[in-house]
């Protein structure tokens, strides 16, 4: 069902080292997510180490509630196209990647994250990056994007967190942050790791 986004996303990373890919999943995948995202419970502060042990309002301050399959529901729909990513990207780009973990994630008005890499320093661990974005009606006015740096700390892209939008990186390359939302804002951040479970 999605080879042709696998390869396309493939072959960007091996390009550029990432990608921004409109109305990426089923729509009514899309909408389903957005629904849990919205209406979920069980939503904590994020931390910013790896286990999310640690938390800084000052450097992040949104809430998340981490992925599981669901009995065929929309989260292990969610994860069987992850799941066939990370097979394409190992079968294609050889990288080892043994399993990927996910979460909703929900900033309030005035919520933030500052830049940071996704890859621990001194720790090989996350090695693709995806985040994806659930918000309807999404104007730049209303903050929230996602800002991406190269390594040499020039700047490389601004993202709007629009419904549908897929955006998938490198973890050890691109410092990214998320601007100052001002109105509320619903996404679903992952990784691929070569860590163990």
């Amino acid at each position: 069902m999605y080879q042709n986004l696998y390869e396309k996303i493939t072959d960007a990373l091996v390009e550029e080292g990432y990608i921004v890919l409109d109305n990426a999943l089923d729509i009514g995948l899309t909408q389903e997510l957005m629904h849990l995202c919205k209406n979920e419970g069980g939503f904590v502060q994020a931390g910013i180490s790896d286990g999310d042990a640690q938390v800084d309002s000052s450097i992040r301050s949104n809430v998340i509630r981490w992925i599981d399959h669901d009995n065929g529901g929309a989260q292990s729909k969610f994860l069987e196209f992850t799941q066939g990513l990370q097979e394409y990207l190992n079968r294609h780009l050889f990288l080892g990647l043994n399993y990927y973990e996910s979460h909703f994630a929900i900033y309030e008005i005035g919520n933030f994250y500052e830049k940071h890499y996704d890859s621990f320093s001194n720790y090989k661990n996350r090695i693709v990056s995806t985040v994806f974005y659930l918000n309807e009606e999404w104007h730049s006015e209303d903050g929230g994007e996602l800002l991406i740096w190269n390594n040499e700390d020039a700047f490389l892209d601004r993202i709007i967190p629009s419904m549908g939008t897929l955006v998938v990186f490198l973890s050890e390359q691109f410092p990214h942050e998320v601007v100052v939302a001002k109105k509320k804002r619903y996404s679903i951040a992952g990784w691929f790791r070569v860590d163990k479970i």
